[in-house]
């Protein structure tokens, strides 16, 4: 076989394999993307705001004090939330974030302490994890957060606006509610997705033991998002 034949061959099997990919995010892309909606700013936002942790029972999450969850099947969290810490486990890892103080970080493998660049590494990579797997267990809670900005659209929707610090970064969601005000949907504009308006369910809600509401599950568009095994404590 001739090296120009098996240029040719490479060639047609990474147009084989990458065609229909670009095809379909490409089909994705002009279905789905939205430019981020405009709203209005002040009390009818935040009255709406209310309602939503009203209806959600914000003091009972306020109270708990301890809540352990699976995501995905992949990574598990026992986040105590009065000390501001949190273990986070996966394969063979086990890392302790300090949510108020990252020098108290520590990394461990198969129960051993685990410093320099693993160590490093291992807690970016948990610190990552905890932040984008904790926003689909409790993010409608953190709406008057500092440096978050909310807005009315349509009348019944509120668009939530999260500003980095030390960053021109925004990443913003549209909370979709029912009548009560519990959501049942989010529209999302972030750094981390590559098409904008992107909607996943927020609908399979469950009462945990002490009171607080979490979602168990989100139906995207490529898939599902199972959280599971959660317990909360006082």
């Amino acid at each position: 076989m001739t090296f120009k034949k098996i240029i040719k061959i490479s060639i047609g099997v990474v147009i084989f394999f990458t065609l229909p990919s670009l095809l379909f995010f490409g089909f994705v892309y002009f279905k789905y993307n939205e430019d981020l909606p405009s709203g209005m700013q002040g009390d009818q936002a935040d009255s709406l705001a209310y309602k939503m942790l009203n209806a959600l029972d914000h003091q009972a999450f306020k109270n708990t004090d301890y809540i352990e969850w699976t995501f995905k099947r992949r990574r598990h969290y026992k986040w105590n939330k009065t000390d501001y810490n949190c273990d986070v486990l996966w394969k063979d890892y086990k890392v302790n974030i300090n949510l108020t103080d990252p020098s108290l970080n520590k990394a461990y493998v198969h129960g051993f302490v685990v410093e320099g660049e693993v160590g490093a590494g291992l807690i970016k990579k948990a610190v990552k994890y905890f932040e984008n797997d904790s926003f689909w267990l409790v993010a409608p809670y953190n709406v008057f957060d500092e440096g978050v900005e909310r807005r009315l659209v349509n009348g019944n929707d509120l668009l939530v606006t999260y500003n980095e610090s030390n960053s021109s970064k925004q990443n913003s969601y549209l909370w979709k509610l029912d009548k009560e005000g519990k959501p049942n949907a989010v529209k999302m504009w972030t750094s981390l997705l590559p098409i904008d308006g992107l909607e996943a369910s927020w609908t399979d809600w469950i009462v945990t033991e002490t009171g607080a509401q979490l979602p168990t599950n989100h139906k995207f568009i490529f898939g599902n998002l199972g959280i599971d095994n959660i317990k909360t404590k006082l």
